[in-house]
């Protein structure tokens, strides 16, 4: 087995991972967790207690059950109801899913980069969370570095927030 693989643990999950997703309609257990430990490793552990409690299945039935409404699911807004309102992804993390999964068409909804566009407010808990993911989040990103796809637009601003931070802290 190749080990090596999961040492650059983003490059695995947007080339092996989402070509299997693509292939076989779902993900397994361990690439779906690999894209959770990617977003943030702090919540793999209650990700897991609350879809084995709430999906009421094991790991491998409950991730290809999520994974597979995602890929059935026909328009993009309908990708990220499904796991927000069926499965109650918080919008951070079911953004990264879906950007590792559907990069041209979502970018992941992080505190770093909704500073960087000069969002205010934070959506992940408001009503109408799709609609304001799209129409406005999702809206600024693409506004920003014409001519580069949104996977880059994200690495872009996450980078510059990183690094003004970096510069305050050692100011």
């Amino acid at each position: 087995m190749n080990f090596a693989k999961y040492y650059d643990l983003e490059k695995y999950i947007f080339g092996e991972v989402r070509d299997n997703f693509f292939k076989r309609g779902y993900l397994t257990a361990e690439e779906f967790f690999c894209i959770i430990i990617w977003k943030a490793n702090r919540s793999k552990t209650k990700i897991k207690t609350r879809l084995l409690k709430d999906v009421n299945k094991n790991l491998d039935i409950a991730t290809k059950e999520i994974t597979n409404k995602v890929f059935k699911e026909k328009g993009n807004r309908g990708k990220l109801r499904t796991l927000l309102e069926d499965y109650g992804f918080l919008l951070p993390m079911a953004s990264a899913i879906l950007t590792v999964l559907y990069p041209k068409n979502f970018t992941i909804y992080d505190v770093r980069v909704r500073n960087e566009i000069k969002m205010k407010d934070d959506i992940s808990h408001k009503k109408n969370v799709v609609d304001l993911y799209f129409n406005e989040y999702l809206k600024k990103v693409n506004d920003i570095l014409q001519g580069h796809d949104l996977r880059d637009k994200d690495k872009y601003l996450w980078g510059k927030s990183f690094y003004n931070a970096l510069k305050k802290l050692i100011r």
